[in-house]
C-alpha cells in the first residue's frame, strides 16, 4: 500500500512540473499543488543479475534509414567496428577481441556465418531491429556460447496499437544514393501484423585525394621539377541492396503468443578497387552478390511463476564472389566465381521459474544443423577443363544453459551461469560464468556489479575444411574473462544524469590465426595468446530546460590493450608484446541532440586513435599505421503535425570538417556529403 501511494505521489509531481498547454506566447501550468517529495524505487530484474549489458534505444536505432548496424554501433557503443567503406564489410570487434569472437542473434537465432564464424553489419538495416542489446564479456554467457569479447542480441517486436498504421521514407544523398522506405502495420483486437521494405541504390563514386600515388611533374629538359596527389573516384564501389520483412503475431485466448518472422535480403555489390590500384578503369571487376532467406517461429505462455517460449527458424544463404580481368584481347574473363549455399535449421526451447520473491532458474536449449556447399566454379585445369574446388560439409551443433539468480537481501543479488556446448562429435568443457551485484546507496542511485567466466569456441567450417588451407586439427580458442564497474544515477528537478565506468580483463590462449604456408597458400593455426584489458565509460545526460527546450547527450569511451603475448612463430616475427592489428587504443563517440518544439538537432561525434596494420607495430612506413582521426556529423529535423499526416524533413551533413581518413589501409572514404530525407506518416481514424 505504502509503495502504491509512492508511486500515486510521484506522478501528482509529474503532472505539476510537466503538464502545460501553450496559447501561442506563455505557457501556462494546468494546475498546481504543493506536495512533500518523494522517492520511487524498484528493484533490479532479477535476469539481469551482475550483467554489464548496453541496451541501444529506439532513438537511436530509427536515427535515419540510410543507416546500418554498423554505423548504429560506431556512433552509440564502445565497439569497434572495422569498415571496408560504404556499403562494405564492416565487422565488429569487442574489448580488443576478434570478429568471430562477438556472437550475434536475431530473435534468438545465430547470425555468424557457420563458414566465416562473422557478422556483416552493413548488411542488417537499423530499422528493421526494433531492440538491440550488447552482452559484455562473461555477460554473453547467457546469450550463448563463443561470446569471447562479447555478444548482440537483436530483436523485432510486434506493433502494439491497433488499427492501419503507414509510414515511408525518402531519401536522396551524395554519390546518386536513394534509400526508400515503407513499413505497414495492421493490428486488430489479438492479431497484428508488420510488413517492412527497404530498398538503397548508390553509384558511390565519391571523389577523394590519392595519398598513395604521385603525378610527377617534368621541366622542358624531361627532369622531375615536383609532384602531386591526384584526386580519384572510388571505382567499383555501386551497390543495390533490397530487404524485405515480414512479422505476423497473434494471442489465443488461452493467453498464448505466436509469431512469425521472415526477413529477405537480396544485396548486389561492387567491391572497390584499391588507392594503389594502377590498372585502367574498367580493366577488372569484383563483385559480391547476396541472397538469404531467415524465418523464426515463435511460440510463449505465461504462468503464474513460470514463462515457457519455444522457438524455431531457418535460414538459406546463396553467397557468390567473383572477378573479372582482361585476357589482354580486350575481353572480360571470369577468373574467380566462388559459390557458397548455407542452409541452417534452428531450434531452442527456454523455461523460466521464480521461486518466490527471490530466487530465480532458467534453462534452455538450442539446437543448429549447418549444412554448407562451398566451391569455385571458375579453375580450368591444363587441358582447359573446369576443376571444382571447395567442401561439402554439414554440423549439428547444440548449446544447453541453466542459471541460478539469487536475491538474499534488497541491495544484492547473485548468480550462476553454466553452458556446455557441442559440435558434431565433439563437445567443449563446461563454460561456467559467476555475477554480483550490490547496491551500495539504499536508494539504488549508486551500483556495484562484478562477473567472472570460462568460454571457449570452437573453429568455423572454412578453418577446418576450407580448400586450400583448411585445418582440422585445430583447437578451441579458449577465453577468461573477468570485469568489475560501477554506475550510478543522479535525478533532479530538470536534468538526469546515468554513468557507468566498467574495467575488464581477458586472456584467450590458442587464438585461430590464417599465416601464409610455405606450400604457397594461407591456413589457420592455433598461434596466439592474448590479453586484453582496459576501461569502459558510458554516460547519458537528460536536460529539460524552459520553453520545450531539451538536451540529450549520450556518450561512450573505451581504452582497449589487446596483446599478444604468445612466443613468436618465427625469427622474423616481432608481433610478441604488440598491439593487435586494427585495434585501436582509444575510441570514444558522443551524440548531442538539442530539440525545441518540433526542431531537432543532432551532432554525432566519433574518434578511434592510431590502428596499427602490421603486427610488429612499426611506425617507418606509411602502410605500418592508420592516422587517428575524428569524424562529426550534423543534422537538422522539423516535423509537422496537418490533419491528414505527420510529416517530417531532415538533412544531414556527414564528415562535415571533410576529414581524410581509411578505415582500412587501401580503402578510401568519403569525404563531406549531404543527404535529404523526407518521412510520412498518414493519421487515420480509429474505428469505434
Amino acid at each position: 500500500m505504502r509503495k502504491f501511494f509512492t508511486v500515486i505521489s510521484a506522478l501528482i509531481s509529474f503532472a505539476y512540473t510537466g503538464l502545460s498547454q501553450t496559447d501561442g506566447e506563455h505557457d501556462k501550468p494546468l494546475w498546481r499543488m504543493s506536495i512533500d517529495s518523494a522517492t520511487v524505487t524498484a528493484q533490479r530484474i532479477m535476469k539481469d543479475i551482475g550483467v554489464q549489458q548496453t541496451k541501444l534505444d529506439t532513438i537511436a536505432l530509427r536515427e535515419n534509414i540510410v543507416v546500418s548496424m554498423a554505423d548504429v554501433l560506431t556512433q552509440n557503443t564502445v565497439i569497434f567496428i572495422k569498415s571496408y567503406g560504404r556499403a562494405t564489410l564492416s565487422t565488429a570487434s569487442f574489448r580488443g577481441a576478434a570478429p568471430s569472437h562477438t556472437q550475434v542473434t536475431w530473435n534468438g537465432m545465430k547470425l555468424n556465418s557457420p563458414m566465416l564464424g562473422m557478422v556483416d553489419f552493413s548488411l542488417i538495416p537499423s530499422y528493421f531491429i526494433d531492440d538491440a542489446s550488447l552482452y559484455h564479456g562473461a555477460s554473453s554467457v547467457s546469450v550463448t556460447g563463443g561470446g569471447l569479447g562479447g555478444a548482440i542480441a537483436m530483436n523485432t517486436k510486434p506493433a502494439t496499437d491497433d488499427g492501419l498504421a503507414v509510414q515511408y521514407v525518402q531519401g536522396i544523398s551524395s554519390f546518386d544514393t536513394y534509400d526508400s522506405f515503407l513499413r505497414l502495420d495492421f493490428g486488430k483486437k489479438n492479431f497484428h501484423s508488420s510488413t517492412r521494405i527497404a530498398y538503397t541504390d548508390s553509384d558511390n563514386d565519391f571523389k577523394y585525394v590519392n595519398y598513395d600515388k604521385k603525378e610527377y611533374k617534368k621541366d622542358e629538359n624531361g627532369n622531375i621539377a615536383g609532384f602531386k596527389y591526384p584526386v580519384e573516384r572510388n571505382k567499383n564501389g555501386d551497390y543495390t541492396d533490397f530487404h524485405a520483412l515480414q512479422e505476423v503475431y497473434f494471442t489465443a485466448e488461452d493467453g498464448s503468443h505466436f509469431g512469425l518472422s521472415a526477413w529477405y535480403l537480396k544485396s548486389k555489390r561492387g567491391i572497390p578497387v584499391l588507392n594503389l590500384d594502377y590498372r585502367e578503369e574498367n580493366s577488372s571487376r569484383s563483385q559480391q552478390n547476396e541472397q538469404t532467406l531467415r524465418m523464426a517461429l515463435s511460440w510463449n505462455k505465461f504462468f503464474a511463476n513460470i514463462k515457457l517460449q519455444a522457438k524455431a527458424g531457418y535460414t538459406y544463404t546463396d553467397l557468390s564472389y567473383s572477378y573479372s580481368g582482361s585476357d589482354g584481347t580486350g575481353e572480360m574473363v571470369k577468373m574467380i566465381h566462388s559459390q557458397s549455399r548455407v542452409n541452417t535449421a534452428f531450434a531452442k526451447f527456454d523455461i523460466e521459474y521464480y521461486l518466490g520473491k527471490k530466487w530465480m532458474l532458467t534453462a534452455n536449449v538450442t539446437a543448429h544443423q549447418n549444412a554448407v556447399n562451398s566451391k569455385d566454379n571458375a579453375i580450368i585445369n591444363s587441358s582447359n577443363q573446369p576443376v571444382i574446388i571447395g567442401y561439402i560439409k554439414s554440423r549439428f551443433e547444440l548449446s544447453s544453459f541453466v542459471a541460478a539468480k539469487y536475491r538474499p537481501a534488497e541491495r544484492l543479488g547473485i548468480a550462476v551461469n553454466f553452458r556446455e556446448e557441442f559440435y558434431g562429435n565433439k563437445n567443449t568443457p563446461l563454460i561456467p560464468a559467476a555475477f554480483i551485484n550490490y547496491d551500495i546507496s539504499a536508494n539504488g542511485n549508486i551500483k556495484a556489479k562484478a562477473s567472472i567466466a570460462k568460454n571457449y569456441r570452437y573453429p568455423t567450417l572454412n578453418d577446418l575444411y576450407f580448400m586450400p588451407g583448411g585445418n582440422d586439427s585445430l583447437r578451441n580458442e579458449t577465453g577468461y574473462t573477468y570485469d568489475g564497474g560501477i554506475e550510478f544515477n543522479l535525478q533532479g528537478r530538470r536534468a538526469n544524469l546515468k554513468a557507468e565506468i566498467t574495467a575488464f580483463n581477458s586472456n584467450i590462449k590458442n587464438w585461430i590465426v590464417w599465416l601464409p604456408s610455405f606450400k604457397g597458400f594461407w591456413s589457420p593455426s592455433n598461434v596466439k595468446k592474448v590479453n586484453s584489458y582496459g576501461l569502459e565509460v558510458k554516460l547519458k545526460n537528460d536536460i529539460d530546460f524552459i520553453k520545450n527546450i531539451k538536451l540529450s547527450t549520450d556518450g561512450n569511451f573505451a581504452w582497449t590493450r589487446s596483446i599478444n603475448h604468445d612466443s613468436p612463430v618465427n625469427w622474423a616475427d616481432r608481433s610478441t608484446g604488440k598491439q593487435l592489428v586494427y585495434i585501436p587504443e582509444f575510441s570514444a563517440a558522443l551524440t548531442s541532440k538539442l530539440a525545441w518544439k518540433t526542431w531537432m538537432l543532432t551532432y554525432k561525434w566519433t574518434y578511434y586513435s592510431e590502428r596499427f596494420t602490421t603486427s610488429n607495430n612499426e611506425k617507418n612506413t606509411k602502410i605500418s599505421s592508420l592516422e587517428p582521426y575524428f569524424m562529426s556529423d550534423i543534422a537538422i529535423e522539423k516535423t509537422m503535425k496537418m490533419k491528414w499526416a505527420r510529416l517530417s524533413i531532415k538533412l544531414c551533413v556527414n564528415n562535415i570538417f571533410n576529414e581524410e581518413y581509411q578505415s582500412v589501409l587501401s580503402r578510401p572514404m568519403a569525404g563531406r556529403n549531404f543527404g535529404l530525407f523526407i518521412e510520412v506518416k498518414p493519421e487515420f481514424k480509429k474505428r469505434k
